[in-house]
């Protein structure tokens, strides 16, 4: 039996027309591997079950150099609510990593002693103490030339600009061995109808490790860009050419599925109004000094909005954490102004008691 996805498309349609329209992709039975279906889901969660779904039943067996896997090629998926960007499953609920990657990446560095605190895993991927593909100088210093401020000021000249392109991957990144290379081709934003929209291009992309943390950190990255060009956040969209799950994560994919169905009303809030730039630097010294002295006591947070306060907490949790200092965590906690954390910092105090 043919496999079939649905998914419901908004649309800004003539008086008189109310009707959704309704979109099906059939993925060919023929043809192991390859789709033309556009997966679309509120939350991380929808999208990531999803695929999920989609690539164990219709995936094919293929033998990268990480290690054995199963994928499907040429996929599209689209989170329609980008702020639904951390998953609330007990398998893949990873916010600190997921923050700390990010800083990383603001950071404009590719220093693996940094990002080795969040997430150990790096110092497979480092050339002695860098990881050659890191995101944060291709992002911000790209010899020379930051390429978010850039496509910044070009849609402020011009908000329908087709221009507004990053690009991560480059020709000469395969012309010597790394044990890294970008998995990330290009990042392009549009604004339309006064929402920045972001459609993310990878060559590659492992389900299980890699889409949280990508879609984490794009679409904070798309938010970012929003709020500092006075827009509101529109739709995420993502295209894979191999979206792969590794025969070591397998037990974490089908585990994920047994979860079931997440809630969607848990999303994070909406970033303040106004260019986050300097709460970002503020974000950023809190993170260093947490890592160095385990405290962010030296960092003058007078007037952090709550919205990055609650981040900075985050980050002195992830140190708690590692610290196994549950009565730390609980502090924290009582200080927390979203709900939205509140189940990650409870799971970390059950798991600490």
């Amino acid at each position: 039996m043919p496999y079939f996805l649905s998914l419901e498309v908004d649309l800004d349609l003539p008086q008189g027309f109310s009707a959704p329209l309704f979109l099906q992709s059939k993925m060919d039975n023929s043809l192991p591997g390859t789709t033309e279906t556009l997966l679309s889901g509120e939350t991380l969660d929808d999208v990531m079950r999803s695929v999920i779904e989609a690539i164990l039943e219709r995936g094919e067996r293929i033998s990268p150099t990480k290690g054995g896997a199963i994928e499907l090629t040429g996929i599209l998926f689209e989170l329609k609510n980008p702020r639904a960007r951390l998953s609330r499953t007990e398998t893949r609920g990873k916010p600190y990593s997921c923050l700390g990657e990010l800083c990383w990446y603001l950071a404009k560095t590719n220093d693996l002693e940094f990002i080795f605190y969040y997430i150990p895993a790096y110092k497979k991927f480092a050339d002695g103490d860098q990881i050659f593909g890191g995101y944060g100088p291709r992002l911000f210093n790209w010899d020379g030339l930051n390429q978010v401020s850039t496509i910044t000021e070009l849609l402020r000249k011009n908000p329908h600009s087709r221009k507004a392109v990053i690009q991560l991957f480059d020709a000469q990144d395969i012309l010597e061995e790394h044990k890294d290379v970008p998995c990330t081709c290009i990042v392009q934003v549009m604004i339309r109808r006064d929402k920045l929209h972001m459609m993310v291009t990878m060559r590659s992309n492992d389900v299980i490790w890699g889409l949280p943390h990508d879609i984490f950190c794009f679409t904070m990255l798309q938010e970012i860009l929003a709020r500092d060009l006075s827009v509101e956040v529109g739709t995420y969209k993502h295209a894979v050419g191999s979206l792969h799950i590794y025969d070591k994560t397998m037990d974490t994919a089908r585990k994920f599925i047994d979860e079931g169905w997440q809630p969607t009303a848990a999303v994070m809030p909406p970033m303040p109004l106004g260019s986050p730039w300097s709460s970002i630097e503020v974000l950023l010294s809190a993170a260093s000094a947490i890592r160095s002295n385990g405290t962010f006591d030296s960092v003058d947070l007078r007037g952090l909005d709550p919205y990055w306060m609650d981040l900075v907490r985050l980050l002195q949790v992830f140190h708690f954490k590692k610290n196994k200092n549950s009565d730390g965590v609980k502090v924290l906690r009582a200080k927390m102004s979203s709900s939205t954390y509140f189940q990650f910092i409870d799971s970390l105090i059950e798991q600490l008691s």
